[in-house]
């Protein structure tokens, strides 16, 4: 879409009247709201503060046919360097409220994961202990089924409150989301993620808290957390591990630009300093095309690309 298919403009006012005016930003970077550091421009960046914003915002923009997404801390994902034509809508600042009863924890869509993990610590309450390092939102875990050291939100997520593209709002057990590896109906069914319950279960708060540190541990020390990166970039090949193939084939330490595959852990492309989006790419797919010939894998991104 190009800026003249809808009046940016007139856009713009109407977010403000809903949000407020600080809340509105036009030609956002998103250099400054991806775990990758990259991205250009946004047309429009709003920033809801509660459900009722969010859904005015979603029902605008469906009725005008503006293109929209839904971004939650910026984790997973790669922005075009040309940007996005369309509204980013941005929950990482609004929908962070949380509350406790008995062993429920229920989080807003924008909480970050590991803040989720870390209350849940502070409440006595294990499960989410596994999420302690992944540094998406709790609405993004959601979407697609977050995990790490052999646990995932399935294992604890009891219900999510959804915006339905029809603009009504449902609440969805686990058993009506259809969660899979990577993949859950949140994702294949273009729902957005108001809320999510997690059930978990009393335990020793030093017990859990030694579990995330250990957890800490082993992420630092096989990760590369001093880059910025997008996470995992790959999804596991089904029999296969991703990093292990891509070291296999000689690429540990590949470079392309300003981008390239971590030397601490191949399963990661990390932006070196300055990279930019085509580099990342480029990165990727010189890693597909290797895989494939050497072994006869596909390799999956794991990282969705916008714009």
């Amino acid at each position: 879409m190009s800026e003249s298919a809808y009046d940016l403009e007139g856009l713009a006012w109407k977010f403000r009247s809903i949000v407020g005016e600080e809340d509105v930003l036009l030609n956002e970077p998103m250099s400054e709201h991806t775990t990758f550091k990259i991205g250009g421009p946004a047309d429009l960046y709003v920033i809801p503060e509660d459900v009722a914003e969010l859904a005015e915002i979603l029902d605008i923009c469906r009725e005008r046919e503006v293109p929209y997404f839904v971004l939650g801390k910026g984790s997973d994902l790669l922005v075009a360097d040309e940007g996005y034509r369309g509204v980013i809508i941005g929950l990482a600042d609004g929908l962070t409220g949380v509350t406790a009863d008995d062993e429920l924890l229920t989080c807003e869509a924008g909480v970050p994961l590991r803040e989720a993990s870390e209350m849940a610590c502070e409440l006595g309450l294990t499960g989410l202990e596994f999420a302690c390092g992944i540094p998406g939102s709790v609405g993004g875990a959601c979407f697609m089924n977050a995990g790490a050291y052999d646990g995932c939100i399935s294992d604890v997520l009891s219900c999510v409150r959804v915006i339905l593209p029809t603009g009504e709002q449902q609440t969805l057990s686990i058993d009506e989301l259809a969660m899979g590896y990577r993949t859950s109906r949140v994702k294949t069914d273009n729902l957005v993620v108001v809320s999510a319950s997690f059930a978990l279960r009393c335990g020793d708060p030093k017990k859990i808290r030694a579990k995330m540190d250990d957890f800490t541990v082993r992420r630092e020390e096989k990760q590369p957390l001093e880059l910025p990166s997008a996470g995992s970039t790959f999804k596991r090949p089904e029999g296969y591990f991703a990093g292990k193939l891509i070291t296999d084939a000689g690429l540990k330490g590949y470079q392309y630009g300003g981008a390239g595959i971590s030397t601490k852990h191949a399963g990661f492309v990390v932006n070196l300093g300055g990279a930019t989006a085509a580099d990342v790419r480029a990165v990727i797919a010189h890693v597909q095309d290797e895989v494939e010939r050497q072994f006869g894998v596909h390799m999956e991104p794991e990282v969705r690309f916008l714009g």
